[in-house]
């Protein structure tokens, strides 16, 4: 067995505040762990949770991850558009053309998600949370697809994305040109052994297929800082 994807964290100026608008947004359940902090709960026993950590850095250029909302209508864009924007969120501009379709709004800190109109065959199956799209190389698509052991879903002109077994979300990377990194990512992936499994075995296996050690020593919490081939943050967290 190898390493499961725990967790999808935010660093959040008011965790619990923008817990709640994701929860509101997806239609899932708040959970407030002691271990874990506040987090919305996964759609079902194979998905991710969100994760929110506080962090008070202001937001100064695009995130590397961002959400595809998908949509079963017309009409399901508008409610899921409008019941973004009740709980807190905008609308925003990334230089999207009107042709494209779909809507791009920001959280109440910033952080970019896209309502996609329905219809879109890519994203057919996978659910409300069609995709995590990320701005990032084919190498590092290749990284996560054997850190996860999620197979190669799309692998084209430099293109590529992943999908669980279990299926779901896809995690997509949209290949060069990649944007230059700007400080830490206000999101990252918390990483979970198996039951059972070794912290340490698995940070070794992580090292050989292309991550970097952020920092050797364990936060206080136990979980080991690293770094994927794009140079973005990743967690490893102890057995849970």
């Amino acid at each position: 067995m190898t390493c499961q994807l725990y967790a999808l964290c935010f660093d959040a100026s008011r965790p619990r505040d923008l817990a709640a608008f994701w929860a509101g947004v997806l239609g899932r359940r708040l959970s407030d762990d002691p271990r874990d902090g506040v987090a919305v709960l996964p759609a079902d026993g194979y998905g991710f949770r969100l994760g929110f950590l506080p962090g008070d850095a202001p937001k100064t250029v695009a995130n590397r991850i961002h959400f595809d909302l998908t949509s079963t209508s017309p009409e399901n864009m508008r409610e899921t558009v409008d019941r973004a924007l009740r709980l807190g969120g905008r609308h925003i501009d990334v230089g999207q053309r009107p042709e494209e379709g779909h809507v791009v709004l920001a959280d109440p800190d910033g952080n970019e998600f896209c309502v996609i109109p329905p219809g879109n065959a890519f994203l057919a199956g996978c659910g409300f949370v069609g995709a995590l799209a990320c701005d990032g190389s084919q190498a590092v698509g290749y990284f996560w697809s054997a850190a996860l052991q999620w197979p190669l879903v799309w692998d084209q002109d430099e293109e590529t994305a992943i999908q669980s077994p279990h299926g779901g979300p896809k995690i997509t990377w949209g290949g060069p040109p990649v944007a230059p990194k700007h400080g830490r990512n206000r999101l990252h992936f918390d990483l979970a052994p198996p039951p059972g499994g070794d912290q340490r075995a698995e940070v070794d296996h992580l090292l050989s297929l292309g991550a970097k050690l952020l920092d050797p020593t364990p936060h206080e919490d136990g979980r080991i800082t690293m770094l994927d081939p794009d140079d973005n943050e990743f967690c490893v967290l102890t057995p849970r």
